[in-house]
C-alpha cells in the first residue's frame, strides 16, 4: 500500500548485482596492476565520486540547457580521460571521468527517426571533478 510519504518504485532495466560489480572492479584492478601508477609515483583513480546532489543538479541542468538550445536530452554518456602534464598541481597524469549529455534537435522527432540519432550534445557542458570519496576507495566491495 502506499502511502504519502512513499513512492512507488521501478528498478532500473540495467542493475547488476553485489558479486558482478566486484568481479569487475577486481578484474580492472588486476589488468592495471602495475600500470595503475602515474609518472609521479602515486595510485591513479579507479573510481570517481560524485554527490547525488551534484548528480541531481547535474541532471537538471543538461535537460534545461539542452531543451534551450532546442535538443531533447535522453541520456548521459561517459567518459574517461587523463589531464595533460600542465594541469593544475595534483591532478596532472591522473586519469578522470565526464559526463557528456547525449540527446537530438528537438524538431526532429525521435533518435533514429529520419536518419536522427543521439548524439553528445557539445554545446552543453559536460561534468566533471568528482573525487574519490571520503574515503577513497580503490577496489569495490573491499
Amino acid at each position: 500500500m502506499e502511502t504519502e510519504n512513499s513512492k512507488s518504485l521501478t528498478q532500473p532495466r540495467q542493475l547488476i548485482s553485489f558479486s558482478k560489480a566486484k568481479e569487475l572492479s577486481a578484474n580492472f584492478v588486476a589488468q592495471k596492476k602495475g600500470k595503475h601508477v602515474t609518472l609521479s609515483g602515486q595510485e591513479d583513480a579507479n573510481a570517481i565520486w560524485f554527490s547525488l546532489e551534484e548528480l541531481e543538479k547535474f541532471v537538471e541542468y543538461i535537460k534545461t540547457e539542452g531543451n534551450n538550445q532546442g535538443f531533447t536530452v535522453d541520456g548521459v554518456r561517459i567518459y574517461l580521460g587523463v589531464y595533460s602534464d600542465n594541469e593544475t598541481v595534483g591532478k596532472a597524469g591522473f586519469t578522470t571521468m565526464f559526463m557528456s549529455p547525449t540527446g537530438y534537435q528537438s524538431n526532429t522527432g525521435n533518435p533514429g527517426s529520419g536518419g536522427n540519432i543521439s548524439q553528445d550534445l557539445t554545446t552543453v557542458s559536460p561534468l566533471n571533478y568528482g573525487s574519490m570519496g571520503n574515503p577513497p576507495k580503490m577496489q569495490y566491495g573491499i
